[in-house]
């Protein structure tokens, strides 16, 4: 192990693009943890690289990415909700919706006691298209 710990922290910035330091302060954030080993801090540092190559490759394919040649917000929302993998993702990337709409929700649920986002799907997309 100590070899491998060696030999990581001469080359690990070559070998992952994220920021280790950051990630150290997120792993650190949890009140779980008290040290953090070097090959493990590596280690996520690249599974996480590895699963946002992964989380932006399959939205552009599964997106409008390749008709305009780019990868946009609304496939990844688009991936968060439709791919059972990627669901645990909804709530920070949840579906965009103009102020005005969220406004009307917001007043619905008042007077219902519920948010019905479903109604204005089809609109949405138009409006999308517009922007």
């Amino acid at each position: 192990a100590e070899m491998a710990t060696a030999r990581l922290s001469g080359t690990e910035n070559r070998l992952v693009s994220l920021p280790l330091s950051r990630i150290r302060v997120i792993m650190k954030s949890s009140p779980e943890v008290s040290s953090i080993n070097q090959d493990a801090l590596f280690l996520t540092a690249k599974a996480t690289e590895l699963f946002v190559q992964y989380l932006a490759t399959y939205s552009y394919k599964h997106g409008r990415g390749k008709e305009k040649n780019a990868l946009t917000y609304t496939d990844l929302s688009h991936t968060a909700e439709e791919c059972e993998t990627f669901q645990f993702l909804a709530d920070i990337l949840p579906k965009k919706i103009l102020a005005s709409k969220y406004l009307k929700m917001l007043e619905k649920e008042k007077r219902d006691g519920e948010v019905r986002e479903d109604d204005d799907e089809a609109e949405e997309e138009e409006d999308e298209e517009e922007a």
